[in-house]
């Protein structure tokens, strides 16, 4: 896709998630840049270390470093897997199907889930393992948590692919939180979680059943086109799209029902070829739901399974989860609160449940504008310093000015935050603090100059 890798979040109303990321984890490739946060923003360990202390291993921190303390506290809690909570129903929906549609030659499952694998990996497998190329624009520590030059949390599910294609698996299933720097507001947030899928097929897998089949082949040497690799014979890439595309129309059938029109977008990610995303009609819009493609076959070949062609799709569970349950702003997700969590402890998964909203506090508006500094100012970087310090309150940030002086030249911005508790009513006391400290930091950390 054009998009990142299997998927950002893009438009979107307020009760869904549109061009969230998905399976697409390289964005849009707009990626999964910025200058490296100073201490006291970054995260640490012990005070004055140049160490993270991390899930029980340390990682030395370098000129890459800009875990924030936000987001640290977030690794681990795996929502996914937490019992009755919103994504784990998704997950197990998904789950569930498979396990009943996809059944192996032993009647065992043919998908084996791996939803416990740990969000630290190195860059290679985020990037270089899905021929995600050294300058592409998804590297950049603007859009990325980086633990130093090497390590970093995953920005997609798809950093195991490659592990688990080496370990001599073909069909699997892999869920986790994901992270990546965005943008602040009811659809995005640092911590997300994705679900995606690949299948491998051999010949005798693929074509049996295909009149003359047994004369058809996988692999030949021709030219690449808009529909197959230039490794792949056209009967083998259409055939494993078609089993694709009908895979998935089986698996968001099962989860909207019936009468879903679908239909199927062209994209790019760079580790598969054909790509395309899938869009449903809901609610009278045409939504994007997932990414997927026919794997690149160098890929396959690296991870020693040279004589096996595959897919991959990948999709974003808050989006789905905001789709199905009506559910308005991301940050619900990570809320304790049991008003918001008893909604969802179902007798049955696939029980339908719509959110039914809590109290709508007020919101409080601030506004803060200063001057850029001349070089090297991430966007990312104010909006990673006000989830930081405004955490769970900040409901979102916008970018309402710009203005540029007609002789210094010089660039101010001015954003409005908005800042409202999910479960009570904040004071004007507490919030002018809250702001206060993000004037303060903007100006010692990024190195703006106040115009407040």
């Amino acid at each position: 896709m054009a998009c990142p890798v299997f998927g950002r979040v893009a438009h979107a109303r307020a009760y869904v998630v549109r061009k969230a990321s998905h399976f697409c984890s390289v964005p849009q490739h707009r990626a999964w840049g910025s200058r490296p946060a100073t201490s006291g923003f970054a995260a640490q360990g012990t005070r004055g270390s140049s160490v993270v202390e991390l899930l029980g291993k340390s990682y030395p921190q370098d000129d890459h470093s800009n875990l924030t303390r936000k987001v640290l506290s977030k690794v681990g809690r795996n929502l996914h897997n937490q019992l009755h909570h919103p994504l784990w129903l998704i997950k197990e929906r998904v789950k569930e199907h498979l396990y009943q549609q996809y059944v192996g030659r032993s009647g065992s499952p043919l998908f084996s889930v791996h939803d416990n694998l740990s969000p630290v990996v190195t860059t290679w497998q985020n990037f270089d393992s899905l021929l995600i190329p050294a300058d592409h624009p998804s590297r950049k520590k603007g859009d990325n948590y980086y633990l130093n030059r090497t390590h970093m949390l995953r920005a997609h599910t798809s950093a195991h692919q490659w592990d688990l294609l080496h370990a001599g698996l073909d069909a699997f299933v892999v869920v986790g939180d994901v992270y990546r720097r965005d943008q602040i507001d009811a659809q995005h947030y640092p911590v997300f979680h994705q679900l995606e899928a690949v299948r491998l097929f051999s010949k005798h897998e693929l074509f049996p059943g295909v009149k003359d089949g047994k004369s058809l082949q996988l692999f030949e040497q021709s030219s690449r086109s808009a529909h197959k690799q230039e490794t792949h014979t056209m009967e083998a890439a259409k055939l494993v799209e078609f089993d694709l595309k009908q895979t998935l129309t089986r698996l968001v059938t099962h989860l909207f029902g019936d009468g879903l029109e679908i239909r199927w977008v062209d994209c790019y990610f760079p580790f598969t070829h054909p790509s395309f995303e899938m869009e449903i009609s809901f609610r009278g819009e045409w939504l994007e739901v997932l990414g997927c493609g026919v794997m690149e076959q160098q890929l396959v070949n690296s991870a020693g399974a040279q004589d096996r062609v595959g897919w991959a799709f990948g999709l974003g569970l808050e989006r789905l989860a905001m789709i199905l349950y009506d559910i308005p702003d991301i940050r619900l997700f990570w809320s304790e609160d049991e008003r918001f969590l008893k909604q969802f402890r179902l007798p049955d998964i696939n029980q339908k449940v719509k959110f039914q909203p809590l109290s709508k506090y007020p919101a409080v508006l601030n506004d803060i504008s200063f001057w850029l500094p001349s070089e090297n100012y991430e966007e990312n970087d104010f909006y990673d310093l006000v989830r930081t310090i405004g955490g769970d309150l900040v409901e979102k940030v916008d970018l309402v000015d710009q203005f540029e002086h007609p002789k210094t030249h010089r660039t101010s911005h001015c954003y409005r935050i908005t800042y409202r508790h999910m479960e009570r009513t904040l004071s004007q006391k507490e919030v002018r603090h809250v702001h206060q400290a993000v004037q303060e930091a903007a100006v010692r950390l990024l190195g703006v100059e106040g115009r407040f």
